[in-house]
C-alpha cells in the first residue's frame, strides 16, 4: 500500500480542500467595465437609498431595492435605443400652423404677412373653428356670412380648418390683396 496511496502533498497533486487559489486573467477592458458597472451601480444605489440600508424585521439590511434600481438603469437604455420602439407621431398641425404654411406656399404671400393675418383672426374667432357670432351669423375661423359660404373652399366647413381658412385667405386676396391691408381695414373700421 506504500506506494498507491494519493499524496496530496505532491507539488503535481492539490488537495480539493486546498486553501489555495489559481486566478484566471482577465482582459483590462473588461475588468474596467466591470468595475464601471460596479461604481455605477453603487453610486445608483447611494442616491436612491440615501446611503442607508433599510433594515428587515430580522435585523438585517435589505439590498432588494438597490438589486431592483440598477437592474431598471441598465435596461432603460437599451430598451431607449432597441429599433422595434414605437416612433414618435410628430404634433397635429394646428390651424395657425395650416395658415403660416398656405400663406407661402398657396397664396404666395412673404412669411412675415403672417403676424396681420395672426392678429386679424385672433380678434375675429381666436382661430377657433367653431367660434359662431348668434347676432351676425359668422362662423368659423374668418367669420364667415353665412358660414356656408366656405363651403365653395372644399367638404367639412363646419369643422374643416383647413377648409376655413382656404376660404378666408381666397376672401383677403379677392377684397384686400393681402392679409396686411385686410388688418388695415379691420383696425380702422373694426370689420373686414
Amino acid at each position: 500500500m506504500g506506494g498507491s496511496r494519493a499524496h496530496y502533498g505532491a507539488p503535481d497533486q492539490r488537495c480539493p480542500l486546498s486553501r489555495k487559489r489559481t486566478y484566471q486573467r482577465i482582459p483590462i477592458p473588461i475588468t474596467f467595465a466591470l468595475a464601471g458597472a460596479v461604481m455605477f451601480t453603487t453610486a445608483l444605489a447611494s442616491t436612491t437609498t440615501g446611503n442607508a440600508a433599510r433594515v428587515t424585521g430580522a435585523g438585517r439590511p435589505d439590498r432588494a431595492p438597490v438589486a431592483a434600481v440598477a437592474l431598471a438603469a441598465f435596461a432603460a437604455p437599451r430598451a431607449a435605443v432597441a429599433p422595434s420602439a414605437p416612433q414618435a407621431r410628430p404634433p397635429l398641425r394646428t390651424p395657425r400652423r395650416i395658415a403660416k404654411a398656405m400663406l407661402v406656399h398657396r397664396f404666395g404671400w412673404k412669411a412675415w404677412q403672417f403676424k396681420y393675418l395672426n392678429r386679424l383672426w385672433a380678434i375675429e374667432s381666436g382661430w377657433n373653428r367653431y367660434a359662431s357670432n348668434p347676432y351676425s351669423g359668422a362662423y368659423g375661423i374668418p367669420q364667415a356670412v353665412p358660414g356656408s359660404k366656405m363651403s365653395s373652399a372644399g367638404p367639412g366647413w363646419q369643422w374643416n380648418a383647413r377648409t376655413q381658412i382656404r376660404w378666408g385667405m381666397r376672401y383677403i386676396q379677392a377684397r384686400y390683396r393681402t392679409p396686411y391691408w385686410a388688418w388695415r381695414q379691420q383696425h380702422a373700421y373694426g370689420w373686414y
